[in-house]
């Protein structure tokens, strides 16, 4: 198993500066939060829907004591492909704020969330993002790709977002959370720095990211990758033989030896790729699981936007020779 050289690791480790700001801010954020929660003992937390475990875990940092968040998509859930239940639409009845991707990731739920928006608090938080710094939809003309999470930067404009709906929702709680913004962005900033500097370290002629479906667009942008899906940005849409054909003559002619899974969507068509390449005896391998749509267990660092990207970066980095922290920046941290 590759070690990062000592060089690489400072590079790596956080500033002390960077620490000790970081924690200023999350402790007055936390503070803050405290004393409106104090203040406001008789009232309820504000209830809060998300669609997906992304945005709740972004509202969660920046909600902290004073909201009450429900995400509908948990681990492993297609958002593509999801379609609202009983229990989601009782629950955005009852919600104070509901906050949805946009950008038709929910395609099977938009008609529902807009017709939900003409009585409710509603935002499709990711259509915020300013249209030029969108990616075109090759599954759908006129739509852009959905997954803009897939770059922290990006992410740090929905974040904000998700601040400015809270703040609307419950104007009394705004100096928290802009407070509790404030710390996350900082934590933001130094996901991007690392993902930064451990994907730059993968050789330039093996940056090419092979997956399940087209997730990973914002993500090649972001680190120099090129980035081929086996499925389009969509997963409803299908891979046949002449595409698992078309990818296996890729695989050899460009000496890829790794590719990769997603939690979110079958396995199937990845691993008829690597079987097909095998039998033309080009050797590959699945390089490990990455998290596309959905983040990982709840309770886990995985199960947190900040640990899906993390593990995303060092599980990329790692298989395409690359040199990351077997801990990823989680345990330069720690």
């Amino acid at each position: 198993m590759r070690t990062a050289p000592l060089a690489c690791r400072a590079k790596w480790g956080v500033s002390r500066v960077h620490r000790i700001k970081r924690g200023l801010l999350a402790a007055a954020a936390a503070f803050m939060s405290f004393l409106l929660a104090v203040g406001a003992t008789a009232q309820e937390r504000l209830a809060v829907v998300a669609t997906t475990g992304m945005i709740a875990d972004a509202a969660r940092n920046v909600g902290g004591d004073l909201v009450e968040v429900e995400a509908l998509m948990g681990p492993g859930v297609d958002p593509h492909a999801y379609r609202q239940t009983r229990t989601d639409i009782v629950a955005t009845a009852r919600a104070d704020l509901v906050l949805w991707n946009g950008l038709y990731l929910e395609a099977q739920m938009e008609e529902f969330l807009l017709d939900l928006a003409q009585d409710k608090h509603v935002v499709a938080v990711a259509e915020a993002v300013p249209e030029n710094l969108l990616i075109g939809s090759e599954d759908y003309e006129g739509r852009f790709d959905p997954h803009v999470w897939m770059n922290p930067n990006l992410w740090a404009r929905v974040v904000v977002t998700i601040r400015d709906a809270l703040i609307e929702a419950h104007p009394e709680g705004e100096a928290a959370f802009t407070a509790n913004a404030a710390a996350y962005l900082e934590e933001l900033a130094e996901l991007s720095r690392y993902t930064t500097e451990v994907l730059s370290s993968v050789p330039a002629e093996s940056r090419i990211l092979l997956t399940s479906h087209d997730a990973f667009n914002y993500f090649g942008n972001a680190y120099g990758f090129e980035v081929v899906g086996i499925q389009g940005i969509s997963t409803e849409s299908e891979a046949g033989l002449a595409r698992i054909s078309e990818l296996v003559d890729l695989l050899i002619e460009r000496d890829i030896r790794a590719v990769f899974v997603e939690t979110s969507v079958s396995d199937r068509n990845i691993r008829a790729l690597v079987e097909g390449a095998r039998a033309e005896g080009h050797d590959v391998v699945i390089g490990g699981e990455l998290y596309s749509d959905a983040m990982g267990e709840p309770g886990t660092y995985e199960g947190t936007y900040i640990g899906m990207i993390d593990s995303n970066a060092t599980t990329i980095a790692r298989a395409l020779g690359g040199a990351a922290p077997d801990t990823g920046m989680q345990g330069l941290l720690n």
